[in-house]
């Protein structure tokens, strides 16, 4: 795994399902809220501060882009859609990879006898 990526490793919850929800597709910004409160059984629920907010921080990292969709927003203007970078995809493939890494090793130590 490259060096800086393993720096910014482990994602914050919030993190690894925006980019999550960014990965088949481009969103809006209530799209994305709906799809990450879905992908996380309820267990996260993002207010528009706090999703606004980490879609800014995404954003100077360059791990998603904004994307006028051709579709108009209620005043007239191009929706803002958010779509993963190749460094995002990265980030997630690797956040993705250290997760199974942790299930593995729990299942390996499940199977030695311990009860979970």
């Amino acid at each position: 795994m490259n060096e800086r990526v393993e720096a910014d490793l482990p994602l914050t919850e919030v993190t690894y399902f925006i980019l999550l929800s960014l990965a088949p597709q481009t969103k809006h910004g209530y799209a994305i809220m709906k799809d990450v409160r879905l992908l996380s059984h309820d267990r996260v629920v993002l207010s528009t501060g706090t999703l606004y907010g980490a879609l800014k921080r995404l954003l100077e990292q360059a791990w998603i882009e904004r994307v006028d969709e051709p579709k108009m927003d209620e005043t007239g203007r191009p929706r803002k859609v958010y779509a993963l970078t190749p460094v995002g995809r990265r980030m997630l493939g690797a956040e993705i990879t250290r997760l199974k890494s942790l299930v593995g090793a729990a299942q390996l130590r499940s199977a030695q006898g311990l009860s979970i």
